[in-house]
């Protein structure tokens, strides 16, 4: 009657050891480590750079505890990890000056922060720690409100720009080309012109809504953007954003930042030990401009180019395509480039689509017009010191939108356009919150969180025991269980801890131990109804699941809606409720029962069981 078959029983061990297995690194310690990053725009990070760093820490005698690759992209980094301070600050000079030729412009950017000291066998197995969030660990929180209609208005821009320069090259006539609001009107004197002009512009511009009105000679098209353009184009601003942020947040040298969208419109950038607000600011709001440039053909490639530099020019030795000479006169500045995309020319090889607003393609085509098969180069400044993303031959003149081609993979078109949108925000930003939390106060919440927890755990431990006996310690261990799995959730998910997380933490331990609860005194129901002990035990588990199914799934749906519709502590809070339910209801079930089949399930003459008092009415 109450017995588990094996596989049950293996399912409970396996279950056990996993969550052990994923809790165990969080009581490892942190070792002091160095952090590389690119400091370029066009030089990415790759798994090489992990023998670069060791090859110049071994020629300085300097050893390490250990060196990863991890993330990819803007957000890839290599870590050393090394045994002191002293060993740290040492081989942070030691990588500076060796992997950059110029400390003044630095390729690659070396920061100081902390490595956890998983071992590497679990780290392998995706066993890491779980992060903790500013208020365990102290540092910057800045909650940024991204101006989404800047983002549109340069999307509009772009759409009258190339929808006037589409109806000139197919020598379609209209009255004139206006924007309105959200969209943009262009006026006919005739319908059949008016048909010719809309289907040019449905097969040369993507996701647009068009209305006719008007009537006689005074015809109208009004062009919009359907819905979901619509949102993917303000999804795109915020993501620039963010990308743009990763960016300059490596300078920081900041170990886990936390940058990421907060409802529609907002951006959340967490900077864990960063105590210097003013810097963080700085780093954060910085401009960049990107410049387009002529490639001045009057130098010679392969000559010795700095001694022979035109008045007018200037010679570029960082980025692609270096060294190169270009002409100081700028043909158009970043602010003309509406939107730029990663796509494919006709011959369905990887290139980069740029759409320009009024302004930039007739600039664009006044400066292109006379210089077909000469070069033209895009240059990215940033903290004053310029770097050049592409140099491309002009095959054609060029107007509100072109291509870029010859870019070898889809994987240099994708980071090129990306470049293009991210050398600076697509749209300004607002600090409407922020926040410092200093190391010391991150520590006081760590231990007082702890030890609520600890203390909570051990109050509610002795409750039981005392209370129900040896089925208190049986509900008691399915709570360790519970907790222990919570944590390996929470560590496998690489959730941020926060200080309302370490509140759920105990509140799932509270609302944990009362599905035990429930089960205990459904048991002692049966046994006052004369029931005997096996099928009490029998009954007691089955007939309390419902009950535990009705307040835990109520208690879900809030967990849930928190999760999905909150933000910020609420959101923390509500993730580590959530999985607490769903543990707990495992735990007080499923491990609760397999403990007690494996104490009293064999015992075929079972004649009482521990489960404290169970009071009989009729009785003194």
């Amino acid at each position: 009657m109450n017995r588990y078959p094996v596989w049950k029983y293996i399912l409970i061990a396996v279950a056990i050891l996993l969550g052990a297995l994923y809790t165990v690194p969080n009581l490892f310690g942190q070792s002091p480590a160095v952090q590389v990053t690119s400091g370029k725009s066009t030089v990415k990070m790759s798994a090489d750079m992990s023998a670069k760093v060791e090859q110049v820490l071994a020629q300085a005698g300097i050893a390490n505890n250990g060196l990863t690759f991890d993330g990819s992209g803007a957000y890839a980094s290599v870590r050393v990890r090394f045994a002191t301070p002293d060993i740290q600050f040492h081989a942070k000079s030691v990588l500076e000056k060796g992997l950059n030729t110029d400390p003044a412009d630095p390729t690659y950017l070396v920061a100081l922060n902390l490595q956890e000291d998983t071992p590497k066998w679990m780290q392998a197995l995706h066993a890491l720690p779980m992060y903790l969030g500013l208020d365990l660990r102290g540092g910057v929180h800045f909650l940024m409100q991204v101006d989404t209609k800047a983002v549109l208005s340069k999307r509009i821009q772009g759409i009258q720009a190339t929808a006037r320069s589409v109806l000139r090259d197919k020598n379609v006539r209209h009255a004139g080309i206006d924007r309105v609001g959200d969209s943009v009107e262009i006026k006919f004197r005739d319908d059949a012109t008016r048909q010719k002009a809309k289907d040019v512009l449905a097969g040369q511009i993507a996701d647009l809504l068009m209305s006719d009105s008007g009537d006689g000679t005074e015809l109208k098209t009004t062009i919009s953007l359907k819905p979901a353009a619509l949102k993917a184009t303000i999804d795109a601003g915020v993501q620039q954003n963010i990308s743009t942020l990763s960016k300059r947040v490596n300078e920081l040298g900041v170990a886990e930042p936390v940058i990421q969208q907060q409802g529609a419109d907002r951006i959340v950038v967490q900077l864990p030990g960063v105590q210097d607000v003013a810097r963080a600011r700085s780093v954060i709001g910085r401009t960049a401009t990107l410049e387009v440039r002529m490639v001045d053909e009057s130098i010679t490639p392969g000559t010795e180019m700095s001694a022979a530099i035109p008045f007018n020019s200037e010679l570029f030795t960082v980025g692609k395509g270096v060294p190169v000479v270009l002409t100081k006169d700028i043909v158009l500045s970043g602010d003309y480039i509406s939107s730029a995309v990663a796509s494919l020319d006709e011959n369905h090889q990887p290139a980069v689509s740029i759409d320009l607003n009024g302004d930039g393609g007739r600039r664009m085509r006044d400066a292109t017009r006379d210089r077909v098969g000469k070069k033209m180069a895009i240059v990215l400044f940033e903290k004053g010191k310029p770097e050049v993303l592409s140099v491309a031959t002009i095959q054609s003149e060029l107007g509100s939108s072109f291509r870029i081609t010859g870019m070898g993979t889809a994987e240099n078109s994708t980071e090129l356009a990306l470049l293009l949108r991210s050398g600076a925000l697509s749209a300004p930003m607002e600090v409407i919150e922020e926040r410092t939390i200093g190391p010391a106060l991150g520590a006081e919440n760590i231990n007082k969180g702890l030890h609520s927890t600890m203390y909570g755990f051990a109050a509610i431990a002795v409750f039981m025991i005392a209370y129900y006996m040896i089925f208190g310690f049986f509900s008691v261990f399915a709570l360790a269980v519970n907790l222990l799995l919570l944590v390996a959730l929470l560590s496998l998910m690489q959730a941020t801890l926060t200080l309302p997380g370490m509140a759920a933490i105990a509140l799932a331990l509270g609302m944990a131990i009362d599905s035990n609860v429930l089960i205990n005194e459904r048991i002692r129901e049966e046994l006052r109804a004369g029931a005997t002990p096996q099928a009490a035990i029998a009954a007691g588990f089955d007939r309390a699941w419902a009950t535990i199914i009705d307040s835990n799934v109520t208690t879900l749906i809030v967990g849930v809606a928190l999760w999905v519709f909150g933000s910020g502590p609420i959101r923390g809070f509500a993730v580590v409720h959530t999985l607490g339910i769903l543990t707990s209801m495992f735990s007080a079930v499923f491990v609760s029962r397999g403990v007690v089949n494996l104490w009293y399930g064999r015992q075929k003459k079972l004649q009482s069981i521990a489960i404290g008092t169970v009071w009989v009415p009729g009785q003194k």
